[in-house]
């Protein structure tokens, strides 16, 4: 176990090293990209209800994808992270507008306050059709590699448990966020398919 810890420990701080090397451009540029790659999927063009991460600083940027699951007349649902814990729960984002008022975190991205009891939490009615998924690195074989909190993992296990059952889930990652392998143990939930630029 602490090996396996030590493994993702340095497989993050490669990540972060490579990621870090990246200018503002070139990760709007391949943002973009995977955007436009999302737009065409069959499972993002059937979807009535999906979840979407607010990006952080390294993460692939979701701004267009927000914007387009609110055109098309989507519910959309953003992270509601709880910092001393690994729970998490998907609350329901009105509008555009609505996001600009939210709360920053000290992660510096913008979630519903503790105290917001007014929004629809994914699970608690209809499930979700699609998950969004975030993350330092990814594999092939739809292995990810989290920060280290468990709160996907948590969450697609309650995912599991509901009536609608487990979501499609798509990450979108940068080149740069793609490894030969990742170290996984058994709670490391695999995600179905990931969207990266693919130069061949």
């Amino acid at each position: 176990m602490a090996a396996l810890r030590a493994a993702k420990q340095a497989l993050r701080r490669e990540i972060k090293r490579r990621v870090g090397a990246l200018s503002d451009d070139e990760k709007r540029r391949q943002s973009l990209v995977l955007s436009r790659q999302l737009f065409r999927h069959p499972k993002y063009l059937s979807c009535k209800r999906i979840a979407v991460f607010l990006s952080m600083d390294d993460e692939v940027r979701t701004e267009e994808i927000i914007k387009d699951v609110f055109k098309w007349g989507k519910s959309c649902f953003i992270p509601r992270y709880e910092s001393s814990s690994s729970h998490m729960d998907m609350l329901e984002l009105n509008s555009l507008q609505d996001m600009e008022t939210l709360p920053v975190t000290s992660w510096n991205i913008r979630q519903p306050a503790e105290d917001d009891n007014s929004r629809e939490e994914a699970l608690a009615s209809g499930g979700l059709d699609l998950i969004l998924m975030p993350g330092l690195g990814f594999d092939q074989l739809g292995r990810r590699l989290g920060r280290g909190k468990g709160f996907y993992d948590t969450y697609l296990e309650r995912c599991i448990r509901h009536s609608k059952g487990k979501p499609y889930t798509i990450a979108l990652a940068f080149k740069e966020q793609l490894c030969g392998e990742i170290p996984v143990d058994d709670n490391d939930v695999l995600i179905d398919e990931i969207l990266y630029e693919d130069d061949e």
